[in-house]
């Protein structure tokens, strides 16, 4: 079964930007379309929709009306800032220590407990979904390093500002208060008089981890524990789709996963963690340092610039109107092959023409596949069986 918590995947995990199954082995990259649609949004109908009752509309943070930025340069900061913190919550959530104490990871902190989110740096992509009886529609984070469904209500001690009116359980016909002890026979969700965290305009968050109070363990019975995202790309008016279910799994792309996958050694060595919440994929240094060079090695043509924020690998492709670049792919030991869009991994900082490969070392031996690389491709998951498919851009 999946692993609660993070969806750590401990998968053999090799890196190339030279050659895929799904691409040819350069890609072109329209570098003037980027800088076209990096203004905020309208907000979609979420009500208007044909797909099946197990299917959510995903929207990224950057549609609400309430978040604007003064420029794409502005934009991808306040992104790196929110990524920072939640690499740390990540690291220091496995490990139970800071990550500058040097000590060593532990079997026993890989564990299952509740995580609420809300210091997580959680708010990258939401969903909009109906609250009580009569219901009242909300919007929610969705978390896949969260095992919690919550939301705000009134009464409410403190509360930071939402888009809808803060739910009041006095006027749903369905609410009902539980005990721990309680068995919970129906979708069980929490109400938060105290709140903090970075959540836009959100009412709360619906938790998409593994563990059995999550919305998908919840609804283990309808979906058979498997379920499917896909997120919509950075800048689009389109929304992406969380799909609950069998439906949500695609037919032939999937990884089968061995029974000893999950064991992890003494020091919490190796791992694979996909999380929504983290925009920029990190991996082990030394991993980062090899990956890098090679994708240098192939872009050598192209003028440098000085890092921006956290990437150190940065283009000056102002002068151009499209560039070629080498393709990347991940690489599963026995798998399929998961090629990345250029736009995945090649990336706009600024309104000036200036790209960053999309890629970070990361301060542990922990890798980490973040929601850039996943953009635009069909993400996966199936408990039940112990698989994780990958199938193609639907968004």
């Amino acid at each position: 079964m999946l692993l609660p918590l993070f969806f750590l995947l401990l998968l053999n995990l090799h890196l190339s930007s030279s050659s895929s199954i799904s691409f040819p082995d350069f890609q072109i990259i329209d570098v003037l379309q980027p800088l076209t649609v990096t203004g905020t949004g309208t907000l979609p109908d979420f009500n208007n929709t044909d797909e099946s009752k197990y299917t959510l509309r995903l929207l990224h943070r950057d549609r609400f009306p309430s978040v604007s930025y003064r420029n794409h340069h502005h934009r991808l900061h306040a992104r790196m800032r929110r990524d920072t913190d939640r690499v740390a919550a990540i690291l220091r959530r496995i490990s139970g220590k800071t990550v500058a104490s040097g000590s060593k990871y532990e079997v026993d902190d890989f564990g299952s407990d509740v995580v609420s989110g809300m210091d997580q740096g959680s708010g990258e992509y939401f969903v909009r979904i109906g609250v009580g009886s009569p219901p009242r529609d909300q919007y929610m984070v969705i978390d896949s390093g969260s095992d919690m469904v919550w939301f705000q209500c009134q009464p409410c001690k403190l509360c930071y500002k939402q888009s809808d009116p803060v739910f009041d359980p006095a006027k749903s016909g369905s609410y009902t208060g539980v005990s721990c002890g309680t068995v919970i026979r129906n979708v069980a969700m929490g109400c938060g008089h105290r709140n903090r965290g970075m959540f836009v305009g959100a009412a709360g968050l619906l938790g998409i981890g593994g563990g059995s109070m999550s919305f998908v363990g919840q609804l283990t019975g309808q979906t058979g524990g498997a379920f499917g995202y896909c997120l919509v790309s950075r800048g689009t008016d389109s929304t992406g789709s969380l799909v609950f279910g069998r439906e949500a799994l695609p037919v032939g792309a999937s990884i089968a996963l061995p029974d000893d996958v999950f064991d992890l050694t003494e020091t919490g060595d190796g791992g694979v963690v996909m999380d929504t919440g983290t925009a920029v994929t990190r991996l082990p240094t030394a991993a980062y340092a090899a990956f890098r060079d090679g994708f240098k090695s192939q872009t050598a043509n192209l003028p440098r610039a000085s890092g921006v924020s956290i990437f150190d690998t940065c283009y000056d492709l102002s002068g151009f109107v499209s560039v070629r670049v080498p393709t990347v792919s991940f690489y599963f030991t026995e798998g399929p092959v998961l090629t990345l869009p250029a736009r995945n991994f090649l990336m706009p900082v600024d309104d000036s023409g200036t790209y960053c490969f999309a890629f970070a070392a990361s301060p542990t031996g922990l890798s980490i596949i973040g929601n850039i690389q996943q953009e635009g491709i069909q993400v996966s998951f199936d408990g039940a069986n112990g698989f994780v498919g990958f199938g193609p851009n639907v968004c």
